[in-house]
This record gives structure tokens, sequence and C-alpha cells, in this order.
């Protein structure tokens, strides 16, 4: 299963159309609630990753779509407050940049409770699991219990991966509501990962609407060959679905049905004792 990495151009280019030192045109101007600065301070932070984990102040700029003295006076800013160190001509993130994550990760009220049970599940199960969040077309693991290494690249806490073609992001867009569930769909750019990856949308939809009748997803080899992995919504005491577990293992390991019969109640009971834990 191949991570997606927030890779440089592709901020770059969100960047560039608005992180000129120019004004910009009435049509594009940002609203008064929006502080330029502070969004491009983000774009610099999230310009550094494992294709850039050093950056000149050229390169921070060129990433960025910034003017030199614009990554500059953000850079040494990020470097006051203790986010960026400077080693001869390179900028690097500190270890502080992961108080931001963990905030997020610390405010959600069933992240802690999660933990050792699905420790206890990998252990049981002997597979491999996690548990993600819907981030736009994407899901973003924020745990993971691995149990032995079934997936090309390592997966950890913040990685990314389509929704469309993977189990836990199946969970995920079905637990929305039907009109924005197709509106997410249909804008969609459905990219196959395997041969097998389904990239029809109104196919993905009727898959979706099983998953919802049903409680769980399975998907076999449509996110990388060799991956089959199964989910199920955790839902909090309103019914809403806030995140997903998984269990993920190979297909001659267990069979879909094997992965069903022994698996997925003991997911549905990890995934309901999670949602308990959650306040009214």
């Amino acid at each position: 299963m191949a991570t997606r990495s927030r890779t440089s151009p592709s901020t770059a280019q969100l960047a560039a159309a608005h992180a000129t030192e120019a004004p910009a045109s009435d049509g594009q101007r940002p609203s008064d609630s929006h502080v330029q600065s502070f969004a491009r301070g983000l774009e610099v932070l999230r310009s550094f990753g494992t294709e850039a984990p050093t950056q000149t102040l050229s390169e921070a700029a060129e990433r960025t779509g910034l003017t030199r003295a614009g990554a500059r006076r953000i850079l040494l800013t990020l470097q006051g407050l203790g986010y960026v160190a400077l080693e001869g001509r390179d900028f690097r993130l500190t270890p502080k940049v992961l108080e931001l994550g963990f905030a997020y990760l610390a405010s959600q009220p069933w992240w802690h409770a999660a933990q050792p049970l699905m420790e206890d599940l990998t252990q049981t199960l002997q597979e491999s699991s996690s548990a993600a969040v819907l981030d736009g077309d994407e899901i973003v693991y924020v745990l993971r219990v691995p149990a032995h290494k079934i997936m090309s690249i390592h997966l950890g806490v913040g990685s990314r991966l389509p929704a469309h073609c993977s189990s836990m992001g199946r969970v995920l867009l079905a637990g929305l509501p039907e009109e924005e569930r197709e509106r997410r769909v249909m804008a969609m750019h459905l990219t196959a990962k395997t041969p097998k990856t389904i990239t029809d949308p109104d196919r993905l939809l009727g898959v979706l609407g099983e998953v919802r009748r049903k409680g769980f997803a399975l998907v076999s080899e449509e996110l990388e060959l060799g991956l089959m992995s199964m989910a199920v919504p955790v839902m909090d005491r309103q019914g809403r679905v806030v995140a997903a577990l998984n269990v993920s293992t190979q297909p001659q390991r267990r069979t879909a049905t094997e992965l069903r019969e022994q698996c997925l109640p003991m997911l549905q009971a990890v995934a309901k004792r999670i949602g308990e834990t959650m306040a009214r």
C-alpha cells in the first residue's frame, strides 16, 4: 500500500496563485477574515517533507511561490518560534512541529481509548489495525498498530491514502449524508491504483450505498495488489461516523470469507467500545 505524500509541486501550485507580493485583483482578494501571512507560513511548513527534508531560502521560496524576501521573513519567524532550525544555509523542521499534529489527536475524544483496544485486536487477530478520519478526498491515519509488514511502504500517523479505494475511506464516505456523498464522489479524481480499482463514479456510489447498508467495507487489491482490508465505522453516541477502524491482511493469508467470519465481529466490537467512550 503506497502512502500518498504531500509533494512540493502541488503545494507550490496552490501557493503560487496567491502568494506573490503583488496585491490580488478584486475578484481574488482574500476576505477580511483571511490572514494571508499566516496562510503563507503554513505553506512554508508544508513545503518540507520526504522530498525536501531541508531547504535553502531560495528553495523554500521556489517551492511555495513566495519571493525570497517573503520566504525569509516567514522562515526567520518560524525559527524564532522554534519550529525550524538553520544549519549553515539549510532550514529544517524541528520536533516542535509535532505539537501541532498532536494537539489535533489529543482533542479527539476517542483517540486515547482506541490505542489499547487496537493493540489487543492486533494481538488477537495477528493482523495490522488502523484508525483514520476523512480529510477531503483522502483519509488520514490517526492510529496504527502493525502486526507485520504487508505493504510496499511504511504507514504511520499522518499518512494519507485516497478515500475512494481504501476500506476506511469507503466507510467514511458511506457515513456522509447521501447528497454530500454523491457530490463528493462526482467531484473526485478516481485514480486507478491497480487494475482492480473502481474508477466509475456511479459504480462507486453503488458500492458506498452497499457499505452503508451492511455497516462495513471490504476492499481487495484495489489500493495495492496483494493487500486486502476490512473497515467498520466508529460512531459517537449520536450515531455520527467520526472515524473508521480497519484490519488489513493479504489474500494468501485469509480469504474474504474468512476475513468476514473471523475478523468482522471483533472489529465491530472494538469500534463499538471506542464509540462508547465518547461523552454525550
